[in-house]
């Protein structure tokens, strides 16, 4: 039991991690909210570690939205040459563009989740763990805010609906680990509070 501790324990890799990610994101809020964005990189970083995210998933969960938000290809090579190979390619593979302005919303969509087709291992995990999160706060903020809510987001209502459920079949169609049940779990109650019938 003292070897799988010492080697799940953090080193100052992830506390850098955790000072990068403050800084890049410093400004930025969760749509509609004034919730700093940094509370969903903690709440990623967590679950993913509560999953078994190594250090690097870990890193990577914590920077995930860094180069899809801040900056583009010049922070993926800020991450590759801070954190290493293994980050930068989780945190690649994560965002579902490194342009602005963004690719159209639909077209962005589809191409991630053909991807999480095909993407490793650590890829989903990290991935998983974020929609989680996002499927979470949406879940609560509907029950508080009702139909307004999908004004926030640039698919609308059934769009957004729509993704999430196509995810949880991207994920399904690896594995169904504790992580996606907990994500469908969540999506099928979205969809049941929205009035869509999905199981």
């Amino acid at each position: 039991m003292a070897d799988e501790t010492l080697a799940r324990t953090l080193t100052n890799r992830f506390t850098d991690a955790l000072a990068l990610a403050c800084e890049l994101h410093r400004s930025q809020s969760r749509k509609g909210t004034q919730i700093p964005y940094v509370s969903h990189l903690l709440a990623v970083a967590s679950i993913a570690l509560e999953h078994g995210a190594t250090e690097d998933e870990a890193i990577a969960a914590v920077l995930h939205d860094a180069v899809e938000d801040q900056g583009g290809r010049a922070t993926a090579a800020l991450i590759r040459e801070r954190f290493g190979n293994a980050v930068a390619e989780i945190v690649e593979a994560s965002s579902d563009t490194d342009v602005t302005p963004k690719p159209p919303w639909k077209e962005r969509k589809q191409r991630y989740l053909d991807h999480l087709r095909h993407a490793a291992p650590s890829v989903r995990l990290v991935s998983a763990a974020d929609k989680l999160h996002n499927a979470r706060a949406i879940l609560s903020d509907y029950r508080v805010h009702g139909e307004a809510l999908w004004h926030r987001f640039n698919g609308g209502k059934d769009g957004t609906l729509w993704y999430y459920r196509e995810l949880v079949n991207a994920f399904e169609s690896h594995a169904t680990t504790p992580l996606v049940t907990e994500l469908r779990r969540v999506v099928v109650e979205l969809n049941q509070l929205a009035g869509q019938h999905w199981v």
